[in-house]
């Protein structure tokens, strides 16, 4: 099994990361392969790291060799992709909207058609726009043919719409306790 952790923060360690590690700890095993990509790095690799819409259709001219590609190169292999972003003035970062911006072409070969994801969220507070973040990004993944799945199983309850989590996300109990629910579920797929 391989699955593909998609860091939407800027940063390496902040509690986007965190909620990305509590999970990573929570599936290992040796049958598990378990990669993080950065979306800031990836799409800051690119020379133009926005989509201008260049050219209709899309022929990825723009990331070629970058690190970009070869994160589509990674989720295309995946089994199983993870999406996780902190909450920007109420939606995912702009990194993070570059990063699917910029996949157009892979949506036109259908390459992640069927395959499954879920989506984590870390706000500032309660209420702190995790689930708006929660939305844009199974919106994203919608628009890219991805199969959904949350936070639930027979021996818990039936989830939400992922992990909403607020910062420090190192602390927060909750959503600890539904990443643990949510490794269970991914560890039911395999």
């Amino acid at each position: 099994m391989y699955i593909v952790a998609l860091n939407g923060s800027p940063k390496r360690d902040g509690n986007t990361m965190n909620l990305i590690e509590i999970l990573r700890k929570n599936v290992e095993s040796k049958d598990i392969k378990f990669e993080i990509i950065h979306a800031y790095e990836c799409v800051l690799d690119c020379k133009q790291p926005f989509c201008l819409d260049c050219i209709s259709p899309c022929d990825q001219n723009c990331l070629k060799g970058t690190k970009l590609e070869k994160a589509y190169e990674s989720i295309t292999k995946a089994d199983i992709l993870i999406m996780a972003s902190p909450v920007y003035f109420g939606n995912v970062t702009a990194g993070l909207k570059a990063f699917w911006d910029k996949s157009r072409y892979i949506r036109s070969q259908k390459s992640w058609v069927g395959k499954l994801a879920t989506v984590m969220a870390v706000g500032g507070s309660s209420y702190g726009g995790q689930e708006t973040v929660l939305h844009s990004m199974q919106n994203m993944l919608q628009v890219q043919g991805f199969t959904l799945f949350n936070d639930s199983n027979e021996e818990s309850d039936a989830g939400h719409f992922g992990i909403c989590a607020n910062r420090p996300s190192i602390n927060d109990e909750t959503a600890k306790k539904r990443i643990e629910i949510m490794a269970k579920t991914i560890k039911k797929v395999i």
